[in-house]
């Protein structure tokens, strides 16, 4: 045997269900973004109505200003959560207010840790089962919007809509806070955010940072918060540590 067949890596088998999910959700991605290009191509080709460079570069640069930063930044936070069903969510959008705690409840009501093959299932059935839900209320809304027009516009419906995005994020932050079911919990886990967030709150007072620059802010933050992890666990002052509240599950 040769020196390099011996120092090779050994090859990682991958579950079944994860290779799956990953080369399945590749071949979405590819289809999704040719599908989008091609739609606004069509209607030019169609109509005649080609755009020249100097009418889209204003409108492309501002947009990419925001989006190029906030896709990475979001891609980098989120996909450890969401798993193989990454590909569907970011397709479908609607992250932060659906997808993202419809996959925490899920894995929650599952008793499913996140980074495992289960958790990794429950996230990928519930964000369909989200789009599917999202896409028949969106069609019934468009056929009972002239109807229900009226009862949309009273006061107290519109007072109550504003509270939606709060709740949404009220249940995050306590399933943030809270150990839940899992055998082990991250000990002084806020500890690790403490100066991203006190950094993000006195730019925010000063005036320097504001709505459009989240991407940025989420790129810079994100690493910040690494560094600030392992400096405190290798201080141990964040550590795991075992849940006296976990329950296993029934024939675990």
């Amino acid at each position: 045997m040769s020196k390099k067949e011996k120092t090779a890596a050994p090859k990682v088998q991958l579950d079944p269900f994860i290779h799956w999910s990953h080369k399945t959700g590749r071949v979405f991605m590819l289809l999704f973004v040719l599908y989008t290009f091609c739609i606004p191509l069509i209607i030019c080709a169609v109509y005649g109505c080609w755009p020249s460079f100097k009418q889209l570069l204003p409108g492309l640069v501002s947009i990419m200003a925001l989006m190029v930063p906030t896709g990475f930044a979001e891609v980098g936070s989120y996909t450890p959560l969401l798993g193989s069903s990454s590909y569907l969510t970011f397709a479908t959008g609607n992250l932060m207010n659906l997808k993202i705690p419809c996959a925490m409840e899920a894995q929650k009501v599952a008793k499913v840790e996140q980074n495992t093959t289960e958790g990794d299932a429950i996230a990928l059935i519930s964000t369909c089962v989200s789009s599917i839900v999202t896409i028949v209320v969106l069609a019934l809304g468009l056929l009972l919007i002239a109807p229900l027009q009226g009862i949309l516009q009273n006061e107290v419906v519109s007072t109550a809509s504003g509270y939606i995005l709060p709740a949404l994020f009220g249940c995050m932050s306590l399933g943030i806070l809270g150990r839940g079911n899992a055998p082990t919990y991250v000990k002084n886990k806020l500890l690790i955010i403490a100066i991203p967030a006190l950094l993000v709150s006195l730019l925010t007072i000063a005036g320097i940072a504001s709505s459009g620059m989240a991407g940025y802010l989420l790129l810079i933050m994100i690493p910040l918060s690494i560094l600030c992890a392992r400096i405190l666990w290798k201080k141990g002052i964040v550590k795991v540590v075992e849940n006296p509240n976990y329950n296993a599950p029934e024939g675990k």
